[in-house]
C-alpha cells in the first residue's frame, strides 16, 4: 500500500524541551491531581445512565433480595458504600472524590500506573469512577478462601501484587497499558488527544511511574518520540497507534533494537512509526538506505 509522503523526518523536533522523563505531565494524567481538574477530565469520559448504574443493584447490594449473599460479596459492598459520593442519587457509583480518597487508602499515586492497573481491574468506566457491580466482582476474581481482599488494607497489599507483577509480567503491563487507550480518548471520540497521548505515554514508559522505562544507555527513547511525534505528526492517536506504540517500545529495547533491524519498509507499521524510524535512521547517518515516500 502506497504510504503518505512524510514530513521532512530530517528536520530535529524542537529543541530547549526539558526530557520528558524529569517533566511532570501536563493535561489529562495531571487533571487527576484535584477534584476540580478530574472533574473536567470525567466529564469527557464515558458515563453509564443513571438506569444502568442501578440495574444490578438488587443482585450485587449486602441484604437485597432472598438469595443468601456471600460474606465476601457483603464486605466489599460495605466497603464500596463507604466511599460513595451521593448515595442516595448514585447508590452504585464512586465519583470523583470518593475514588481519590479510596485510591489514597490504597496508597495508589494518582500518577502511577498502578493506578490505571486498578481502573483495568474493576472495569472502570472512566477515571476517577467506580461502578458497584465491576467493583465487587473484579476483587472477588483476584480473592481466595484464606486470602480474600475485602477491605482497604487487604487492597492495598493487592496494589503490591500489581505492582510486581507491572514490573515482571509484560503480557499483563501491555493489558493494561492498551486498556488505558478507553480512559485517555474523549467520550465519543475515536482518538486520544495528542497533548494526553504524550502524558500517558510518559507515565507508562518515563521514569518513577512503575512502568517500563523506555531508554537504553545510548538512546532516550522517550524524549525522542514525544518530540518528534509533537514537532512532526501532530495528530491524535487513534487505537492502533496506541497499541503499536507498546510494540515499538518492546522492539526498540530487544537485541537488535536500535539499529532497527527489525524494521522493513513492507510491515504493518502505521504511518507514525514508520516516519519515526526514518527520523532515527536519517540521525543515525543511514537515512540513505531508506526511502520513507
Amino acid at each position: 500500500m502506497p504510504k503518505r509522503k512524510s514530513t521532512d523526518p530530517t528536520q530535529p523536533p524542537a529543541s530547549g524541551k526539558k526530557a520528558r522523563t524529569a517533566e511532570a505531565p501536563t493535561t489529562s494524567v495531571t487533571m487527576l491531581s484535584s477534584s476540580t481538574k478530574l472533574s473536567s477530565k470525567v466529564k469527557t469520559s464515558k458515563r453509564s445512565s443513571k438506569a444502568d448504574s442501578s440495574r444490578h443493584a438488587g443482585f450485587y447490594q449486602s441484604g437485597s433480595g432472598t438469595t443468601p449473599v456471600p460474606p465476601i460479596q457483603q464486605s466489599l459492598n460495605k466497603l464500596f458504600d463507604q466511599y460513595r459520593d451521593n448515595p442516595r442519587d448514585a447508590p452504585d457509583k464512586i465519583g470523583i472524590e470518593g475514588a481519590q480518597k479510596y485510591l489514597t487508602d490504597l496508597n495508589v499515586e494518582l500518577d502511577e500506573v498502578a493506578h490505571l492497573a486498578i481502573c483495568d481491574l474493576l472495569q472502570c468506566p472512566s477515571i476517577g469512577e467506580f461502578d458497584r457491580e465491576s467493583f465487587v466482582f473484579g476483587w472477588r476474581s483476584v480473592s481466595t478462601g484464606d486470602k480474600p481482599y475485602d477491605s482497604s488494607s487487604r487492597q492495598a497489599q493487592y496494589v503490591d501484587v500489581i505492582r510486581k507483577r507491572l514490573s515482571t509480567d509484560p503480557a499483563y503491563f501491555k493489558q493494561v497499558y492498551r486498556n488505558a487507550f478507553r480512559l485517555a480518548k474523549p467520550e465519543g471520540q475515536r482518538s486520544v488527544p495528542m497533548d494526553s497521548a504524550i502524558d500517558f505515554w510518559s507515565m507508562f514508559f518515563g521514569q518513577g511511574k512503575g512502568g517500563i522505562e523506555w531508554n537504553t544507555a545510548s538512546v532516550k527513547w522517550l524524549d525522542l518520540w514525544c518530540e518528534f511525534y509533537e514537532a512532526q505528526i501532530k495528530r491524535p492517536v487513534n487505537k492502533d497507534l496506541w497499541n503499536m506504540v507498546g510494540e515499538l517500545v518492546t522492539r526498540t529495547s530487544e537485541a537488535g533494537g536500535p539499529s532497527f533491524e527489525w524494521w522493513t519498509e513492507d510491515g504493518a507499521w502505521p504511518m507514525a512509526i514508520d516516519e519515526f524510524v526514518g527520523f532515527m535512521k536519517k540521525r543515525n547517518g543511514e537515512g540513505e538506505s531508506m526511502d520513507t515516500s
